[in-house]
């Protein structure tokens, strides 16, 4: 029996950028960062959650992936495509503008909705998460 998530991947155009926006920007802090030869597992999480992580998965040539699905995978990342998931927050006015002030670009100012505050943040990769306030 399926008892939870534990990991989930982000595709990222870079590692080192990855790293540096997850937690310098989002607050993030680094769960493992193990290289093994020239792969590197990177995870980082949230504080107040320490049994999920995210693996920041850089987008690169391996036995799974070849040239082409490569370039698309980039392409199709830069291009926002891709929602990665949903970040809670108690307050998505103030985290909104704490963000912003920090470099974060969003798609727009806190909205809401029929399921709360809503405010579309971008990872510096191009990634998409909906920042959350319950109503």
């Amino acid at each position: 029996m399926i008892q939870r998530l534990s990991t989930a991947t982000v595709y990222v155009l870079d590692q080192d950028s990855a790293h540096d926006f997850y937690t310098q920007k989002l607050g993030f802090e680094v769960r493992t960062d193990a290289r093994m030869g020239d792969f590197r597992w990177l995870t980082v999480g949230s504080k107040g959650q320490p049994d999920l992580e995210l693996v920041l998965m850089p987008i690169q040539q391996s036995p799974m992936w070849d040239d082409e699905r490569v370039k698309t995978m980039r392409e199709l990342v830069k291009a926002g495509t891709f929602g990665v998931g949903v970040l809670r927050t108690d307050d998505c006015k103030k985290t909104y503008e704490e963000l912003s002030a920090k470099g974060v670009k969003f798609r727009g100012p806190p909205t809401e909705r029929p399921w709360g505050l809503e405010a579309m943040l971008l990872d510096d990769s191009g990634n998409w998460f909906s920042l959350l306030q319950e109503l």
